[in-house]
C-alpha cells in the first residue's frame, strides 16, 4: 500500500488506563494500515481491546505508546465512527441527531435533514425520524447511530459491534447498508464484531485476544 493510500496507520500502538497496580492494557502494540477501499473485520469477545483500538484509529484516545498517524487529508468529519453504547442525544430527535454532523460542518440545515433522512431509510428506520432518543429501544438506536455516520459520507467508517444489539433481519439491514455506503464512495469500513457470520462479509479479518492484534486472515 503506498503512502498516499493509508489513511491511518498505527506502529507499536498501545493504550493503557490507570496507573501503577491499577493500569491496565486495553491495546498492546498494535501494527495496522487502513487504506482507502480497505474492509476489515475485527474479531474478539468482550474486553479484548476492540473497542479502545476503534478509538485510538478514531482519534478519540490518543496512543500511551507507539503511534497513530492519520493523512493529512483527512478532515473532522472524514472519519465516522458508530459507538457500540448508546450515542444520541436526548434532546434531539433521531433525524435531528442523524444531521447533526452535516449541520456542524456548514451543510443548510434543509439539505442536511434531507441526507438524513435518507440515511435512515436505508437502515429501515425512517419512521423513527421524529421520535426522541428516550422513545425507541437500544436496537433503534443503534441503527439511527449508524444513519448518523452513513449521512456524514466519511471516507473512513469505523462500526463498534453495529450488529450486537440488532436481531437478525435488521443486523443484515445496518451492515447492508454500511457496505452498499463503503462501496458507493469507497471508504474504507473497519467493523468489530464477536460474530463470524459478520466478519465473513469483509475482505479481511483480524482478531484480538487479550487487548492484542493477530495477524491478519484472507478470505475467499
Amino acid at each position: 500500500m503506498s503512502l498516499d493510500e493509508v489513511l491511518v496507520a498505527c506502529a507499536e500502538a498501545a493504550i493503557t488506563f490507570g496507573r501503577g497496580t491499577q493500569a491496565v492494557v486495553a491495546v498492546h502494540g498494535a501494527n495496522l494500515e487502513i487504506g482507502s477501499g480497505d474492509r476489515l473485520a475485527v474479531v474478539g469477545p468482550s474486553g479484548s481491546g476492540k473497542s479502545s483500538l476503534l478509538h485510538l484509529l478514531a482519534g478519540l484516545e490518543q496512543p500511551t505508546s507507539g503511534t497513530v498517524r492519520r493523512a493529512a487529508s483527512l478532515g473532522p468529519y472524514d472519519i465516522g465512527l458508530v459507538f457500540q453504547g448508546d450515542s444520541l442525544i436526548p434532546a434531539l430527535n433521531v433525524v435531528e441527531n442523524a444531521a447533526l454532523p452535516l449541520i456542524l460542518a456548514g451543510r443548510p440545515e434543509q439539505e442536511a435533514r434531507q441526507a438524513a433522512l435518507a440515511a435512515l431509510a436505508l437502515v429501515d428506520a425512517a419512521d423513527l425520524a421524529d421520535r426522541l432518543p428516550e422513545e425507541i429501544s437500544g436496537g433503534q438506536a443503534q441503527r439511527a447511530a449508524a444513519a448518523r455516520v452513513l449521512a456524514q459520507g466519511p471516507r473512513l467508517i469505523l462500526a463498534d459491534e453495529p450488529t450486537g444489539r440488532l436481531d437478525h433481519a435488521s443486523g443484515t439491514r445496518v451492515l447492508d447498508a454500511l457496505l452498499a455506503a463503503a462501496d458507493r464512495t469507497g471508504a474504507a469500513l473497519v467493523v468489530t464484531t464477536h460474530d463470524p457470520a459478520v466478519a465473513a462479509r469483509l475482505t479481511v479479518q483480524r482478531s484480538m485476544r487479550d487487548g492484542r492484534l493477530l495477524e491478519p486472515e484472507e478470505t475467499s
